[in-house]
């Protein structure tokens, strides 16, 4: 499915789609595990599904790494008063590896069972004699 979805991670929502890769807040999951979010919305390809039954997302955690730096400078004029702090996020690195991978798996299995299914031939014997006259007839 060439759809996106919405979940909800850390309190926060996310627009994902398949192989995509984004950095939320620290998750407590290992590295290269997978894990199922929340699922708010799946749409795409003319379909949509609000709060959608099971768990149609699949997300692979890459790394668990820090942001970027962020400087914090307090100042106040005349007085000989500076202060500076910092800090850096701790942040997940995931990647979203399937979007409606129980409905695409379901109807694979749907196609392969009717690959498998024989048709029965009709016995071809019995209605060529009944629909052909034959020579004695004449």
């Amino acid at each position: 499915m060439t759809g996106y979805a919405i979940i909800k991670l850390g309190g926060k929502q996310y627009v994902v789609r398949e192989g995509e890769r984004l950095l939320v807040d620290r998750l407590a999951v290992d590295e290269e595990k997978t894990f199922k979010p929340d699922v708010i919305f799946t749409g795409g390809d003319g379909t949509a599904e609000l709060a959608p039954k099971g768990s149609p997302v699949t997300a692979k955690v890459i790394a668990h790494v820090k942001g970027e730096k962020i400087r914090i400078g307090k100042y106040r004029r005349r007085t000989g008063y500076k202060r500076h702090t910092g800090h850096r996020s701790h942040l997940t690195q995931i990647q979203i590896e399937s979007i409606g991978a129980r409905r695409a798996a379901g109807a694979a299995k749907k196609d392969d069972a009717a690959a498998e299914k024989p048709k029965r031939a009709r016995p071809a014997a019995s209605t060529a004699s009944a629909s052909t006259p034959t020579a004695k007839d004449d």
